[in-house]
């Protein structure tokens, strides 16, 4: 069997060449070029040059043969301005996602099929499992820690037949004994950060290539305002009932209600003129809010994000200042101070039908079906209790703990159970959806 090997100049994807190499498989290497523009990135200029060069010294080490591939159109295309467009929305995506199933998995597929390959390996830590039925499963890697599945969460059957895993049996700490014992010049070569073939960015910086700045307000919310939230308050009586009675027991318009996160529309700031100084200058201020005050300025709402900390440039707080929520129609963005501010936290999400997508589907939920699963909304975070609620103008996800930052745009991905008497039962990748709400 032919296997081209998506070789990065990483540790793993080089350990996954290498253990083919041995298991007898006919492996050809391919290197991916998907980005060239530098602006608003972090590293040097010429770090996918360096990354070739040591992907194909790798090559040479092992003994098979080395190809190069520019991707760079349909990365772009394909990637690239979905970013923009989705961020342009308020929304967050998710690049690695995209670029696994939009390039990795397909695009590049299709190139290495042309040169002859029967299968594509990559150096993801996760494991793929034939089912009784004939269909493939994706199953989490060994390494709690490194787990990639998540990354792979929008693949199809047709693209996981294709695909081999050679690491993903593996600990990362194996990994790079493995590739120490052979020599190869990865070993020690740091894991790649930040968005996927671009780099650590400097995201405000990479998005003004489309993205025009716009100064507004940073409004930060005080615990005064839910005290008073109408919306607040229904919402809690509704996660009551759903705790006493069961997910099920609530309608369609209740459980849309609990999906839909704050808006904080309803904080307005009146001003008021007054004196200052001795020449008794005459200047304008906003009127003191019992919900909230603007805490500071930004240089456009579509440059931040959910949780984050970073970037907000406000001091004077005991605890740190999280965005809880943005708004780009009004160009606001919504801080809470310290990690516990309950505009952090929901319970229940929501996803288009057709943004949904099940890796097997015969597995997929009919309208009006349930489902008992665990969840993941971000990479690398421990799978959470949930509950999956198909009705039919979305799919429901809610949660038994209220997660922190449920980010529109990012994906939602949920796993079957595990059998807890069995400690080597890796829990299944079963499908995922783009966050609506």
């Amino acid at each position: 069997m032919k296997v081209c090997v998506g070789l990065s100049g990483g540790v793993d994807s080089s350990v996954a060449a290498l253990l083919l190499k041995q298991q007898g498989y006919d492996v050809f290497a391919m290197f991916m070029q998907n980005w060239h523009d530098t602006e608003g990135t972090l590293h040097g200029d010429c770090e996918w040059e360096e990354d070739k060069f040591v992907a194909e010294i790798v090559a040479r080490k092992i003994g098979i043969p080395f190809y190069f591939v520019d991707l760079s159109k349909e990365y772009r295309q394909r990637v690239v301005d979905y970013m923009f467009d989705e961020y342009a929305r308020g929304r967050t995506p998710n690049p690695d996602v995209l670029c696994n199933r939009e390039i990795k998995f397909d695009a590049f597929l299709q190139k290495a099929m042309e040169m002859g390959a029967d299968m594509v390996a990559t150096g993801h830590y996760c494991r793929k499992e034939q089912a009784p039925d004939g269909s493939w499963k994706l199953l989490e890697g060994i390494d709690p820690g490194k787990d990639q599945s998540y990354f792979l969460c929008q693949l199809n059957q047709e693209q996981l037949s294709r695909a081999l895993f050679p690491i993903g049996g593996l600990l990362k700490s194996e990994v790079r004994a493995i590739a120490a014992e052979a020599d190869l010049p990865s070993a020690d070569k740091k894991d790649s950060q930040g968005i996927c073939f671009v780099g650590k960015v400097d995201l405000p910086v990479f998005l003004q290539q489309k993205l025009k700045s716009a100064e507004g307000d940073v409004v930060e919310v005080f615990d005064s305002y839910y005290a008073d939230s109408q919306k607040f308050k229904s919402d809690a009586a509704l996660l009551a009932r759903a705790s006493n009675e069961g997910w099920e027991s609530l309608c369609d318009t209740e459980l849309a209600a609990l999906s839909e996160p704050l808006n904080y529309k309803d904080i307005v700031f009146e001003t008021e003129t007054y004196r200052s100084g001795k020449h008794h200058i005459k200047k304008t201020r906003y009127k003191q809010h019992p919900w909230g005050v603007v805490a500071g300025r930004h240089e456009g709402a579509q440059f931040y994000t959910l949780g984050q900390r970073k970037g907000l440039a406000i001091g004077g707080h005991a605890s740190p200042l999280f965005v809880i929520s943005t708004d780009i129609a009004l160009n606001r963005v919504y801080v809470g101070e310290g990690e516990q501010h309950k505009g952090l936290y929901r319970s229940v999400l929501r996803i288009k039908p057709d943004e949904l997508h099940w890796v097997r589907p015969q597995l997929s939920l009919g309208i009006g079906e349930s489902l008992l699963c665990r969840c993941r909304i971000r990479y690398r975070q421990p799978l959470q209790d949930a509950n999956l609620l198909m009705r039919q103008d979305a799919l429901f996800v809610c949660f038994d703990e209220p997660q922190r930052s449920i980010t529109p745009g990012q994906f939602a991905a949920f796993y079957g159970l595990q059998d807890a008497s069995d400690p080597y039962d890796a829990p299944e990748l079963l499908g995922s959806g783009v966050i609506e709400a």
